[in-house]
């Protein structure tokens, strides 16, 4: 009779574990989604006038990043940076591998939100931020 009941009781905590995590799973999922409305409503998204953008000049922990948007005809037509961390080997190797796959991300999605690039994530992070600072320069 134990044995039973002991297989009674974890069937049932088994059975509650399963409800939770569906129900987290579908959580995730709406957040999710509410997040990806969000984006696309978004009304930073204003048209961006034609004309060259500086951004701010960003820390990316081994040198500062900062970037000019290059805007024609309301759309990213070309990024370049004007600053980036080149003062060791390293860092000028990591952001000569990383710069051309940002601004071809950031080109083919335009806008500031790209991925990361593998081994050059401080320096994706602030190529983001400085971009985002030029687009809304350009919006205004």
């Amino acid at each position: 009779m134990k044995k039973v009941a002991v297989v009674v009781f974890f069937l049932f905590v088994f059975a509650i574990y399963l409800i939770h995590s569906k129900q987290q799973s579908d959580r995730a999922a709406q957040e999710l989604s509410a997040s990806q409305t969000q984006t696309q409503t978004n009304p930073s998204a204003a048209p961006l006038k034609d004309g060259e953008y500086t951004g701010d000049n960003t820390d990316a922990f081994y040198g500062n990043v900062q970037v000019k948007a290059v805007i024609k005809g309301g759309k990213i037509a070309d990024i370049q940076f004007l600053d980036y961390p080149k003062d060791k080997k390293t860092s000028l190797e990591i952001s000569q591998k990383s710069m051309p796959t940002l601004i071809s991300e950031a080109i083919k999605s335009q806008s500031s939100q790209v991925d990361n690039v593998s081994g050059a994530t401080q320096t994706a992070d602030a190529f983001k931020k400085s971009l985002e600072s030029a687009l809304i320069k350009a919006r205004s």
